[in-house]
């Protein structure tokens, strides 16, 4: 009886890893595609692409743009609506990617701008996507 109980406990935690992996895996698949689209939407607006996805010691931040003479850190947020995505970047968040663009700026230090700045791209499940400028200000 023992193992018979066992063997269901186990059976039960495999199915568990196996939903959660299950969503994680879509839900990176998402959030690629998302910041696809975000990479896109930057380029139709004259931004150049300098990094995706950089890791630093201190957090991530998902894309770094440059237009003229301005750098942009940009955060994408995919949820069910724009409105979940908009209100899904905590103050914690928001303090790690301003951490983690200050680690970007000490590797590049051939960067030479005029102006940062740290914008959210959201997306929703239908597509609709809002691009908010300047969401971070640090004094």
């Amino acid at each position: 009886m023992h193992n018979q109980a066992a063997g269901q406990a186990k059976a039960s935690l495999s199915r568990t890893t196996t939903i959660k992996t299950t969503r994680g895996r879509a839900a990176y698949q998402d959030g690629f595609a998302a910041e696809e689209n975000a990479c896109t939407l930057l380029a139709k607006a004259g931004w150049t692409i300098l990094l995706r996805r950089v890791r630093t010691r201190r957090g991530e931040i998902d894309i770094v743009a440059r237009k003229a003479t301005a750098i942009c850190f940009v955060e994408v947020k995919k949820r069910r609506s724009l409105q979940d995505a908009a209100f899904s970047l905590s103050s914690a968040q928001s303090q790690r990617l301003f951490r983690a663009a200050e680690c970007v700026l000490q590797q590049n230090p051939h960067w030479r701008y005029q102006e940062l700045r740290f914008d959210l791209i959201i997306q929703d499940d239908q597509g609709r996507t809002e691009w908010l400028e300047d969401i971070i200000r640090q004094f």
